[in-house]
């Protein structure tokens, strides 16, 4: 078992995060306010969630205010409600945590900048599936009632379902950068025979090397799969995930769990928050009482995220982590639990291809939220800093290869 980690000091809203508040068309109201445990409003922003048209967990109040010491620096929530969040009975239509940034090109250009980092990503704002075409128009609406720019740039948020669609219909003008196919598996309107057959697509070839790799586990042991789910069963859990991943390459390059506590923290809290109603399940596979693979799952509805992954590098030929992937599939698949899952994985990960068939456009989206002259302005720069970032990527990819 790890060291215990100190738990990160009470986190403070920056002071320049001062609340805002605005009419708008419609009867709704806009709001800046503090990313803010205490806020009075966090239960408005819970029932949003639950609500939310595309599932997102990151964005959601347990997993965001448990992420806010760590990561929020300078977050605020723009919010869209149908009265002043404090108000009792307030009911949000929009939630997206943002960043005010103002010169991300290098000119005084600003831009609201959406909240991701290593722990979140995913970000598509929590638009109210009752009403989402008024919630989406709010939300774009909202910014110049606020005296805020008139641009958003949501980072890897989805950019193919119901969410495009729904921007299609609103005319906004939008641009997209990084964008990107993402693994994901998409049972959700599988029947039971489509389910069992749902891993037929492996090739004869994939499933002899397989079965050669789970052989080969095998004979050191019995292995077994299990999905947690009990909240006393997560902080024992999250302790040998974090050893697990401490031995391994991450631990000699020195980005594992244990050798940065806040992050830790970070994890252990949002576990726990996600954990209290339900939300959360942790994928292991062990070889009698040891642990070669381990997968935290955030859940909104019946959809899970990949957070994160650890597994035991010591015989790459085992290949536990795509054991560990094909076990939770088959898991997944025989219930009724999960309908999807999302890998939330960067692009190029073949772990997330190999087994789950379905995929899920990513991007950042360049939005006009109102009448923004300066937009195609604002486009041409952050598609120059795009192809300037590609450049740099692919000489450092060249002189690893040299």
């Amino acid at each position: 078992m790890t060291a215990p980690v100190a738990m990160p000091e009470p986190y403070t809203p920056q002071p320049h995060s001062a609340p805002l508040t605005a009419p708008l068309p419609g009867g709704f109201v806009a709001a800046i306010r503090p990313l803010d445990p205490a806020a009075p409003w966090v239960r408005a922003w819970e029932d949003l969630g639950r609500r939310a048209l595309v599932t997102n967990p990151f964005y959601e109040a347990p997993y965001a205010l448990a992420a806010a010491p760590s990561f929020g620096a300078g977050v605020r929530m723009l919010l869209v409600a149908d009265r002043p969040p404090e108000e009792p009975g307030a009911r949000f239509a929009a939630a997206w945590p943002h960043r005010r940034v103002t010169r991300r090109w290098g000119l005084p250009l600003p831009v609201l900048m959406g909240w991701t980092h290593g722990y979140a990503p995913l970000g598509t704002p929590l638009l109210d599936g009752e009403v989402p075409g008024p919630a989406l128009s709010a939300l774009l609406a909202a910014p110049q009632a606020l005296g805020e720019p008139p641009r958003l740039l949501l980072q890897n948020a989805t950019a193919d379902g119901p969410f495009a669609a729904l921007l299609d219909h609103a005319g906004a003008r939008r641009a997209a950068y990084w964008a990107h196919q993402r693994g994901m598996l998409d049972a959700s309107s599988a029947n039971e025979a489509e389910r069992a057959a749902y891993l037929d697509h492996l090739s004869g070839n994939r499933r002899r090397r397989l079965r050669r790799a789970r052989r080969r586990l095998e004979a050191g042991g019995d292995i077994a799969f299990t999905l947690l789910g009990a909240p006393a069963q997560f902080p024992a859990a999250l302790d040998a995930h974090i050893a697990l991943e401490a031995a391994s390459w991450k631990g000699q390059v020195g980005t594992a769990l244990a050798q940065r506590p806040d992050e830790a923290a970070m994890l252990r809290g949002a576990v726990a928050a996600l954990a209290q109603t339900g939300r959360v399940r942790i994928a292991q596979l062990r070889q009698g009482e040891r642990l070669i693979a381990s997968m935290v799952l955030p859940l909104a509805g019946r959809d899970a995220f990949v957070l994160k992954v650890a597994h035991d590098d010591t015989d790459p030929a085992a290949a536990t982590g795509v054991q560990l992937v094909h076990r939770l599939t088959e898991a997944v698949l025989a219930s009724r639990e999960i309908d999807r899952i999302d890998s939330c994985a960067p692009p190029g990960f073949e772990l997330a291809t190999l087994f789950w068939t379905e995929r899920r456009s990513i991007a950042h989206l360049l939005l006009e939220a109102g009448h923004d002259p300066l937009f195609p302005v604002a486009m041409r720069l952050e598609r120059g800093r795009e192809s300037l970032a590609r450049l740099k990527l692919a000489m450092h990819e060249r002189r690893k290869a040299s």
